[in-house]
């Protein structure tokens, strides 16, 4: 009996999938908690004075203000183009590691590192998006991307923030008044 070439090629991603998940170091039941967000999150990076981070999309975005949890929706992926007609949602991340991608996996995503990746590991394999958060090392280069594409969406220290991208309320509140909830 032969087997069709597209189900060779499904059981070679399931394989490949299963290693994955396998290498990280996950069960399948913790991966799939992990994706759910339901795993508890680690703990951001500490650090001497807590500040606030910024979320930032480029100036040409018309939206002002989002909820938390549209903001939730967009960073997971659940919204891939902004509501007002700014365009194809591109989010930006900060490099693993740094303090700044800690406290927004914490505090956005709900998630560490490995639910991370579990997470746009799937969405990819289901079709849902066809690229995972771009990554960058440092903060003019986050700031130098949103500022080139329209419809890009990140984050950065509210106090190096500069005139090339705009600033978005957050539940009304912007980054240093009170109630503020995206913190390093």
């Amino acid at each position: 009996m032969r087997i069709e070439r597209p189900l060779m090629r499904a059981i070679g991603i399931l394989s490949i999938l299963a290693i994955l998940i396998s290498a990280s170091g996950l069960t399948a039941s913790s991966a799939r908690k992990e994706t759910n967000g339901a795993l508890p999150p680690t703990q951001p990076a500490q650090t001497s004075k807590q500040a606030d981070l910024a979320i930032i999309v480029n100036k040409s975005n018309p939206t002002d203000n989002i909820s938390y949890s549209e903001l939730r929706e967009y960073f997971l992926a659940e919204r891939s183009h902004w509501v007002n007609g700014g365009g194809k949602v591109r989010i930006v991340m900060r490099a693993p590691g740094q303090p700044e991608r800690e406290a927004v996996l914490h505090l956005i995503y709900n998630m560490n590192e490995k639910g991370f990746t579990s997470y746009f590991l799937g969405k990819k394999f289901t079709g849902e998006v066809l690229e995972e958060p771009r990554q960058q090392n440092s903060t003019p280069d986050v700031i130098k991307f949103i500022s080139y594409i329209p419809g890009a969406i990140g984050y950065v220290r509210a106090d190096e923030i500069d005139a090339s991208v705009k600033v978005l309320r957050v539940d009304g509140l912007t980054p240093g008044e009170p109630g503020y909830k995206i913190k390093l």
